[in-house]
Order: C-alpha cells, then structure tokens, then sequence
C-alpha cells in the first residue's frame, strides 16, 4: 500500500494523537477523513490537513453509534474514494476511584472507547473485505496490558479492545485476507484529554511521566497504517517497561502502583470547578473551543522516543546485529584457521 496516495479515515481525529496522525497523513499528501463529535476542533483539523498538503473531509460523528459510523463511511467513500486505512482513536474516560464512577459513565465510557472501536471495524471491514485489501489501526496503550487506579473505565475498555484486536488477527489470518490489523500501545502522551475528560480528583490530571509529544504516537500510526501486518508496536520505553514488568512482576506493580498511582496522575495545581467535560457532548461544540493537538506539558514533553523507532525498525535492526554477529563469527574463524 506504500508509494500512493491512499484515503485514511481517523476517528478522534479533532485532538491529540489522532489530529496529529491526521496531519501527518495529509503531510504525505493522503486524503484524510476526520470523524469526531466536536465541530471546532474537526474544522481546525481538517485546515491542518489541508495546510500540511492533504484532502480533508471532516464528518462530525459519535463513534458509540454504529450507524452513524457506518453511514460516515459510506459518505468517505462516495466523496473520496474507497478506503485504504482506518485508524481507531475516539475515546472519552472518567478520572475517579471505581466508587466514584457512576454505572451509566462506565456504560458511556465503554460504548465511546470500545465498542467505538467495533464499529470503525466493521464498517471498514464491510468495505475493505470484498476488495482483499486495506489496514486497520487500533491506537491502543500500555494500558490494555495493565489496569492503573483512577483510570478503571479506560482500563477496562483497552484491555477490552485488545482482545477484540486479537480475535479478529487470528480470523483475518485464518482467512488468509488481504485486510490486515494492528495495533499501536501508547505512552502517556501530551494530549488535551487531561482538560476535558470528566474528573473528580481534587487536583489536576496529568500523564503519568514520562510524557511524549502526539507527533511521537503519531509517527508510529502512520508507520504501522503502511506495515499492518505486524501484531503491534510499542511506543516509548514506559509503554515496553509496563508491559514487561506486568508479564513478570505483576503483584509488585500492584502495589507500587497503590503507592504511587493517586499522586503520579495529578499536578499540584486545584482542578478547576469550570472544567470542561466532554463524556455526553464535546467539549469543543457550540460554546467551547478547539483545543488542538497538544495539551498544556509542552514544556515537560519528549519529542522523540530512540524506543519507537526500534520498535518500527525490529526487523531491519535485527537484520543488522544478525548480520553484524555472522561477520564477527566469520572474522574469529578465519583467525582461527591461520
């Protein structure tokens, strides 16, 4: 799929990682369909796309609502032309203990950052599978590996996600189609969700640190759109030293997590009475406004991770340390026989 130019649908795509995958499409020259719910922020997008060389199309969307999602392919298609790429982003979350979570926020939680995700699949399934071609991006987290607290929705809902992606891999593969799935596991990332999702911490939400810019998650989506054959990739050496450490150790990181999990998600700084929510409506509709790409730890974010770009590259540097041993083993040989 590499060397044209494709058309790419992004969901989430008014705000962070998923703004910032949307313009280094358009960057590449891709015709890029935006779908979000909040008008402002797919507006600013789509004049992002188009600024950086791309199509754009923006579709204002609720993911948790199959025939929306549905009908907002079926438009890309029409105006853009068959879809080559579907990335899955929208989310929305709660920040709060399992006892502060209402039952219908758990519910909106999982219909937006799940089964939004189910949907985007089937309807670019409905569409790539009868033509044997096209890649689906999941933009997943360390978080679907390992629950942290404060975060119970979220968590349940990438874990969620992850077992959807690897049962649908394995009937792709047992197919033998020519629609491939992958899936990228994020750091913590400087995005505007920490403004906007519903909290009820005394304090500020932040990333828990390390945090990387959205261009870093970004990079590795547009990568892994154009070899989805991989089974996923990782991004930044928190999200490889979750997963790792949850597959070994995960009763210390229990409790380390019990420890520090509660003061590591919030700054010093008092949450704002007035602070947007955007679990029911976006926080960038009618009266609100669009909050970018990047949320407010410019300052404390990396923009690179050398962990990302292995991890795009495993192949190729594998190759090469391959190599590297075969010609050191040849040389000790040769000096040997002498």
């Amino acid at each position: 799929m590499a060397g044209r130019s494709k058309v790419v649908v992004v969901t989430g795509a008014s705000g962070g990682i998923g703004r910032a995958a949307a313009v280094r499409f358009g960057a590449r020259g891709d015709s890029v369909a935006l779908l979000a719910r909040g008008e402002r922020g797919l507006a600013a997008a789509a004049e992002e796309v188009r600024a950086a060389g791309g199509t754009a199309l923006p579709v204002p969307v609720d993911v948790a609502d199959f025939d929306s999602v549905d009908g907002a392919a079926a438009r890309v298609e029409e105006e853009l032309g068959p879809i080559d790429v579907w990335v899955n982003d929208a989310f929305t979350s709660v920040f709060a203990p399992v006892t502060e979570i209402a039952p219908e926020e758990f519910r909106r939680v999982t219909e937006v950052t799940y089964l939004g995700y189910v949907h985007g699949t089937k309807a670019a399934l409905a569409r790539m599978l009868p033509r044997d071609r096209g890649a689906i991006v999941q933009v997943g987290s360390a978080l679907a590996y390992r629950g942290i607290p404060l975060q119970s929705a979220y968590c349940a809902a990438k874990h969620a996600i992850q077992g959807f992606q690897d049962a649908l891999r394995c009937e792709l593969l047992h197919e033998g189609s020519g629609v491939a799935a992958t899936m990228v596991q994020m750091p913590a990332v400087n995005t505007p969700q920490f403004d906007w999702v519903l909290s009820r911490l005394p304090r500020r939400a932040q990333p828990v640190p390390p945090i990387y810019q959205p261009e870093v998650a970004a990079r590795s989506v547009v990568y892994a759109a154009d070899h989805p054959r991989r089974r996923e990739y990782w991004v930044g050496g928190s999200t490889a030293a979750t997963i790792l450490a949850n597959k070994v150790a995960a009763g210390l990181l229990d409790r380390y997590l019990a420890r520090t999990g509660y003061a590591s998600q919030q700054t010093a700084q008092p949450r704002p009475a007035d602070q947007p929510v955007n679990l029911w409506r976006p926080a960038d509709g009618p009266g609100g406004h669009d909050f970018g790409a990047h949320g407010r730890f410019d300052d404390r974010a990396h923009r690179r991770s050398p962990q990302a770009w292995l991890s795009r590259h495993a192949a190729a540097v594998g190759a090469a340390a391959c190599g590297g041993a075969a010609a050191a083993g040849a040389a000790w040989v040769l000096r040997r026989a002498r």
